[in-house]
């Protein structure tokens, strides 16, 4: 055998390239250009001992420069518990692949469950899934599940309001599936019911409506009547939230959403310069079988104890191509996990005491802001724990002068130096009070 960590032997590639018609390695690659080949030596350095690893990767790491976050738009610095990444480093979590076989991988399945109850009670819906890929991702099943359930509607309605990064996702998987995304225009910076009720009354073959909670600006909206006028056109109301803010604002289901999505990065999983993240996705009993991803359910086993299933789907839904539900097949769910852990250690009244901290910390930065006289509201609106300013200056100055204090000072958006600023329960008195001093200057 040439290489030790190839598992073929010299018979089985005489026995491939037989096969295939050529007598040996080179004949197969015959038709590559000689002008495209490369001829050289790779530039691949020599085996090093486990202390000159390190080495090396903490060379690189300390390449990385780390900032005090007052930047959002969908990613949030939130506290992450040590023992967090502990748990996730056991063997069985880190390995374990879809389970099949729910005979042998019951913890699996367990706290897949767990969180599937968490994400339910959390969203005020009937039924989460298995988890998403991330926000973005789980917003475009959302859309594809409303319009799988609406059959002959082809039309969804988005706010103007939702996170352009999502917009942008909705618009590559609407233009593969033959949907049609019509633009909710908004009004002073929020959604109108006047708006979304005018749309849905003239427009043919809604099938869907999404609107965002708190939207990109931070706004937190009144949805009220939003159901009820998509319901009377037999459209689906879909409600796409940031996880940890659902802690204490009205919920999903209190609003009369069918569809509930979002990312659920911000329930301690660390901003980790993009990712992994996870999205979520619950939605109304009647819904379910709509549902993309797997879910889990709980039951009995011949001896009349607990036990956990992958239940209403088969496998075969998910490869079945464009017949399936959704293409979404493999999931491992280890950021699923990462939430499981982190709502169990925090708790109802901790992830409560977190979006109030974070609440009060944006609101003491807006008004401290607001005190310099640089700095005024866009649209005076309630807000959470993010909120939209515009910058009586030039806001790419100003944030390269707090990049080179140490602070990520917010998010530039749009036009007219307006600056998006996000506050986290990590954020201190002192720090705020830092970012205010420099951009007064």
């Amino acid at each position: 055998m040439d290489y030790k960590y190839f598992p073929h032997t010299q018979d089985d590639l005489k026995a491939m390239l037989k096969t295939v018609g050529v007598d040996s390695i080179d004949a197969l690659y015959a038709q590559i250009p000689e002008s495209i080949r490369f001829r050289g030596d790779y530039k691949i350095p020599l085996e090093m001992s486990e202390m000159e690893v390190r080495d090396v990767f903490a060379k690189l790491g300390s390449q990385n420069k780390q900032l005090t976050c007052f930047a959002g738009y969908g990613v949030y610095d939130h506290y992450t518990p040590s023992v967090i990444p502990q748990l996730l480093q056991r063997s069985e979590f880190l390995t374990s692949y879809t389970p099949y076989q729910a005979e042998i991988s019951q913890g699996t399945l367990h706290y897949i469950f767990e969180y599937q109850s968490m994400m339910a009670e959390l969203t005020g819906m009937d039924v989460s899934n298995a988890s998403m890929y991330d926000g973005t991702t789980a917003c475009a099943e959302a859309m594809m599940m409303a319009v799988a359930a609406g059959k002959k509607q082809n039309k969804v309605l988005v706010s103007e309001t939702l996170n352009s990064n999502t917009r942008k996702v909705l618009d590559t998987y609407a233009l593969y599936h033959g949907i049609e995304l019509v633009t909710i225009p908004t009004e002073d910076g929020v959604t109108k019911l006047s708006t979304v009720n005018s749309q849905l009354s003239t427009l043919e073959g809604v099938a869907g409506v999404i609107v965002q909670q708190p939207n990109v600006y931070g706004i937190v909206e009144d949805f009220t009547g939003f159901a009820k006028a998509c319901h009377e056109q037999k459209a689906l109301f879909i409600i796409d939230s940031i996880a940890a803010d659902l802690a204490v604002l009205k919920t999903p289901g209190e609003w009369g959403a069918d569809i509930a999505v979002g990312d659920g990065q911000s329930l301690g999983i660390p901003m980790q310069w993009g990712g992994p993240y996870v999205g979520y996705m619950c939605c109304t009993e009647k819904l379910i079988r709509k549902m993309p991803g797997r879910i889990v359910g709980m039951t009995k086993d011949n001896r009349d104890q607990r036990a956990f299933v992958l239940t209403l789907q088969a496998r075969e839904q998910h490869i079945r191509r464009q017949k399936a539900t959704s293409n979404i097949c493999s999931n491992q769910s280890l950021m699923a996990l990462f939430v499981t852990i982190y709502c169990s250690l925090m708790g109802k009244q901790g992830l409560k005491e977190a979006a109030q901290l974070s609440y009060a910390g944006a609101h003491y930065l807006c008004d401290e802001l607001l005190k310099t006289g640089k700095f005024h509201l866009v649209y005076d609106k309630p807000f959470f724990n993010e909120f939209y300013v515009k910058y009586d200056g030039d806001a790419m100055m100003l944030y390269y002068k707090l990049l080179d204090n140490g602070i990520l000072g917010g998010f530039p958006l749009g036009f007219d130096n307006n600056i998006l600023f996000a506050v986290t329960e990590k954020r201190t008195k002192e720090e705020i009070d830092n970012l205010v001093k420099i951009a007064a200057l």
